[in-house]
């Protein structure tokens, strides 16, 4: 056992592969069911007549962070009519760092806010939870590292 450790990580350091940045950049590590979601600052649809944005209020560090969400519809008007629930864990230690399912708070200019704890470096995932009138209109994640 300890043979084959020594082999990987030999292996990981001859050919400079970081097991983290490789975790946070396989979109087969989201959450099933969830769409793995473009960039930040990008506008994703959300179904036929809104879409949204989303973006660490300031570039994430160790810590505390707050993931930002704006919802508009097509013609550019923002809409708060919308619940928005979110979560943040390692997919490579799935559970072990999740605060479960929280609702963004929605502040007065109408941005939707979710506190996030970071708490050691990494692959992260934020996941996302779009309802309206009761029902599910989007599932989706962002995967980055730390």
């Amino acid at each position: 056992m300890r043979v084959l450790l020594a082999a990987l990580l030999l292996a990981l350091v001859v050919f400079e592969v970081h097991p983290a940045a490789a975790l946070a950049a396989n979109p087969s590590l989201a959450k099933r069911d969830f769409q793995v979601l473009p960039k930040p600052g990008e506008k994703v649809p959300l179904g036929p007549r809104h879409y949204f944005t989303y973006a660490f209020a300031k570039p994430p560090k160790l810590g505390n962070a707050v993931m930002r969400v704006e919802i508009f519809t097509r013609e550019g008007a923002r809409d708060t009519s919308f619940t928005v629930k979110g979560d943040a864990d390692m997919p490579s230690m799935r559970g072990a760092h999740a605060a479960g399912d929280q609702n963004f708070a929605l502040s007065k200019k109408g941005v939707y806010l979710l506190p996030v704890r970071l708490v050691m470096p990494g692959d992260w995932e934020v996941s996302f939870v779009f309802q309206k009138d009761g029902k599910t209109v989007l599932r989706g994640c962002y995967l980055f590292d730390l």
